[in-house]
């Protein structure tokens, strides 16, 4: 088993930045995958980016692309979120997800361990 702990939400002005940490324990040593999800009020949640073990394949949400940056010490067991440029839209609560598959996934039913969730909210 894997748990994952998020921390690092909050609220912020639009505009502004904030930045997620999510800190793997257990088996780590099986995880490849490590990415971030996202669910706003009354909507299905949603991909927003993920990346694979090395580094070597990263992906985006069309509309996080160049305003978010996901990253990994994978030392540490940790993946973190680089949020800038924060929109209203982007309030969610935001869920980091991990999976011992190489193939990087975007879909929810790709991951086995998920975190407990961290609450973002930009103010207009």
């Amino acid at each position: 088993q894997v748990q994952l702990v998020e921390s690092g939400g909050g609220l912020v002005q639009a505009g502004g930045s904030l930045r997620l940490s999510c800190a793997a324990s257990g088996r780590t040593f099986s995880v490849n995958t490590m990415g971030w999800f996202r669910q706003a009020p009354g909507k299905e949640r949603e991909f927003v980016a993920a990346q694979s073990r090395g580094g070597g394949y990263t992906y985006y949400a069309p509309s996080v692309k160049g305003r978010f940056t996901i990253s990994r010490d994978n030392a540490k067991n940790t993946v973190y979120l680089q949020m800038n440029s924060l929109k209203p839209e982007d309030t969610a609560v935001y869920y980091c997800a991990a999976d011992p598959r190489l193939r990087v996934g975007l879909l929810t039913q790709e991951y086995d361990y998920w975190g407990q969730g961290t609450q973002v909210t930009v103010s207009s």
